[in-house]
């Protein structure tokens, strides 16, 4: 846990977003226009839900589907908002997303339960970022844009490569809100 709230904490809080996290969506979302045209979104990883909130409030037209094992913290009755609180490596959450497709924009902010093993801590975020990109090329049409965390440890250089033979363009990205000592970056996708 951080001991001193930063100012990105601060205006997640003043702006009634539920994380800091909301401003490396925006700044992502700014530079690159993620959200463009985008009427049917993905949040994989949502919990608690400032990716969301973010996406409802730049496109309140926008049908989100949020998928976390853990609970949003936003309510229940959200419109224009469907949640799947499960597993998105579950094959049933796989093919409800299947169903629900095809999506314009793809994201992902998950992050695994962190151990202070930095080798143990970003193969399982890894892990996540594959499943991301694996239900992205599933379920994203053909303009869709894909962005998703990762922690850098060698992975994600072999994961970017992929991601450049499954996109015509693809990016790595890390966002001023991202703390200094912290080792995560974005990979973006563009169909």
């Amino acid at each position: 846990m951080r001991e001193k709230p930063d100012h990105y904490t601060n205006a997640a809080k003043e702006q009634g977003y539920l994380a800091r996290s909301v401003f490396k969506l925006e700044e992502l979302d700014r530079r690159f226009g993620l959200l463009k045209d985008a009427a049917h979104v993905l949040d994989l990883g949502a919990a608690p839900g400032s990716w969301t909130q973010y996406v409802l409030r730049k496109r309140p037209t926008a049908q989100v589907v949020a998928v976390d094992v853990a609970p949003l913290q936003l309510p229940a009755e959200t419109p224009n908002l469907t949640v799947i609180a499960d597993d998105m490596f579950r094959p049933h959450v796989l093919e409800r997303l299947d169903s629900l497709a095809p999506f314009d924009l793809v994201l992902s902010d998950a992050a695994p339960a962190t151990t202070g093993n930095r080798a143990l801590d970003s193969a399982r975020s890894a892990a996540l970022a594959e499943m991301a990109v694996e239900i992205a090329r599933r379920t994203l049409g053909p303009h869709g844009r894909l962005a998703i965390k990762i922690f850098q440890g060698g992975e994600e250089r072999e994961l970017l490569r992929h991601l450049r033979t499954e996109f015509r363009s693809a990016r790595a990205c890390k966002p001023r809100a991202c703390r200094k000592d912290s080792f995560e970056t974005y990979l973006l996708g563009f169909r």
